[in-house]
């Protein structure tokens, strides 16, 4: 029952997503190709100084991202610690200078990490003005840089990508808020909160004392989809009944994580004039998604143990009022993105469970991959990928129409290797330094050995990912974890950035060569096999050591 369960919803949604990518993705591809602006867009452009028919470099283009982000960053930073003085805070205090700094640059780097109860730390105005507000900007930047790589494998011979202001300003205001609209919309019919009443304080029907949180939830939960922000408005995030009232509420939610991850490709070809590119990268996506949901279903449904096989699964921590089924799906769309919202408990997933939401952050959150993260992180492997197939059959690699050269290739390899990088370097140190190490083995980890290990490796692959999620076993508010977090967060996102954008500063000049017999086909079913062996070949060779030790030898031995 619970697989017809699962292949149901998974059909469902399938077929909602195959309709809605084709026309949102040609959709956001004239968003991003028209020479016309709407009223509010120039009025904005006023207001900002700005010249939108002026490209930029891709050094001034990367000035603009990062002096947009910075200034996010602390103006996010300065509305926690000044939140008492501040309208709708509820009574609430200042929170601490470590967490105001870790959730600042969680919530600019689309992570929405949260080493705090939100409901019990924040009160509306920050939550609204604040986390809300870069809910849509930081999800709008990922869309932006992700276009301008695509600019890069359109230009020929030029100098610029593009607008970044431009760019922002048109994905937030002609694509993420009518959509967030329409999704706050539709889950208050749901049941979704949407209020500023903050406490209420009830007598129950048993006659004890009761105090109901509220707040402008539906808004935030749309957004926080969408975007793929993660995070939640309540500590309980998505498996919280006032974010996500219904079954078909949450498969909104799951719709909302995957319709832009999974649209971009289709304005990726649409943009490349060549609709087959996208489908190629698309179906990339989809073998690695739905693999991976299958091998993840296979691993909770089977259940461990006397009590698990007897409840036909493995049900701690899982949404009771949707089902396992809906739980997994659930699991893999948020971890398959940068989304991080949850409506289950990563943490009591079985083992090898749980190592594959570890696994699908880890292949670098491709298969779809955040909202423009996904795009153009699927566009580096592929770009490695054509390399390979250069080195097989002994020609220069090309991908549409772009020779790739040493310098190509260069950015590339720094592109896959941050991330690793980062979540290796933070585990080691936080289990090699001595003093740190006392802070999390004995603070920290709530669970000793394997799962301990785990717990925190997940911590840093969800940081490094822009991801958000956590095995909630780890307390993550100690200082060290704070600024380590926020550190591999802050270089996680724009590191890969910087040198996405160089990558199409060097494209963009390269003139297009002509297509010959010997050409490598970049839009059939061998080239998406070639990118799909790819991701996984460079995963596995990075992570496989890590994983042994924590979730294979928890779930095997």
């Amino acid at each position: 029952m619970t697989w017809i369960c699962f292949l149901a919803g998974l059909a469902l949604l399938a077929i909602a997503l195959g309709i809605a990518q084709h026309h949102l993705g040609t959709y956001m591809a004239r968003v991003f190709t028209s020479d016309k602006d709407t009223r509010v867009e120039t009025w904005c452009y006023r207001v900002m100084g700005v010249n939108p028919r002026a490209g930029q470099t891709w050094k001034s283009y990367a000035r603009a991202v990062l002096a947009f982000s910075f200034c996010g960053v602390v103006l996010l930073y300065a509305l926690q610690r000044l939140q008492p003085w501040l309208p709708w805070s509820l009574g609430k205090g200042s929170v601490n200078p470590a967490v105001s700094f870790n959730t600042a640059i969680s919530f600019v780097t689309n992570t929405n990490w949260q080493a705090y109860s939100p409901e019990a730390t924040l009160g509306h105005f920050v939550q609204l003005a604040g986390l809300c507000v870069q809910n849509f900007v930081s999800a709008a930047t990922g869309i932006a840089i992700a276009v301008a790589l695509i600019r890069g494998f359109v230009g020929r011979g030029e100098h610029t990508i593009g607008n970044f202001w431009v760019d922002i300003t048109r994905c937030t205001l002609r694509i993420l808020m009518p959509i967030a609209a329409v999704a706050a919309f539709l889950l208050i019919v749901g049941g979704a909160v949407q209020n500023f009443t903050g406490f209420l304080h009830v007598t129950g029907v048993a006659g004890g004392n009761q105090v109901i949180p509220g707040g402008p939830v539906a808004s935030q939960e749309a957004i926080k989809e969408l975007g793929t922000n993660g995070g939640g408005f309540f500590n309980g995030n998505s498996s919280h009944p006032f974010e996500n009232p219904q079954p078909w509420t949450n498969m909104l939610e799951i719709f909302l994580i995957l319709l832009i991850p999974f649209s971009l490709p289709r304005t990726f070809g649409k943009m490349v004039e060549d609709v087959r590119q996208g489908r190629a990268i698309l179906a990339a996506m989809v073998v690695l998604f739905t693999v991976n949901l299958f091998a993840m279903a296979a691993a909770e449904f089977s259940g461990h143990g006397t009590a698990a096989r007897l409840a036909g699964a493995a049900m701690e921590g899982k949404e009771q009022r949707f089902g396992l089924a809906q739980s997994v799906l659930f699991a893999n769309s948020t971890t398959m993105t940068s989304t991080g919202a949850v409506d289950s408990m990563h943490d009591s997933f079985t083992a090898i469970g749980g190592m594959f939401t570890m696994l699908n952050m880890m292949l670098g959150e491709v298969s779809p991959g955040g909202v423009g993260t996904g795009l153009y992180g699927m566009l580096v492997v592929a770009v490695i990928a054509v390399f390979i197939a250069g080195l097989l059959v002994g020609r220069t690699p090309e991908y549409l129409g772009k020779k790739i050269g040493p310098r190509e290739m260069k950015l590339s390899a720094l592109y896959i290797l941050v991330m690793p990088a980062l979540v290796l370097c933070g585990v080691s140190l936080s289990l090699a330094v001595p003093g740190i190490r006392s802070s999390v083995v004995h603070t920290s980890i709530a669970n000793p050995g394997e799962h301990g290990l785990s717990e925190l490796v997940y911590a840093f692959t969800s940081a490094a990912n822009n991801n958000g999620s956590a095995f909630a076993g780890l307390d993550a508010s100690t200082n060290w974890m704070c600024a380590a977090l926020g550190v591999v967060m802050l270089l996680g996102r724009f590191v890969p950035i910087i040198l996405i954008l160089a990558l199409s500063g060097a494209l963009v000049e390269r003139d297009p060569v002509p297509v010959t017999a010997g050409t490598l086909p970049t839009h059939n079913a061998l080239f998406t096999t070639l990118i799909v062996l790819t991701a996984i070949l460079v995963t596995a060779l990075v992570f496989f050591p890590v994983l042994t030790l924590g979730p294979l030898a928890e779930g095997l031995i």
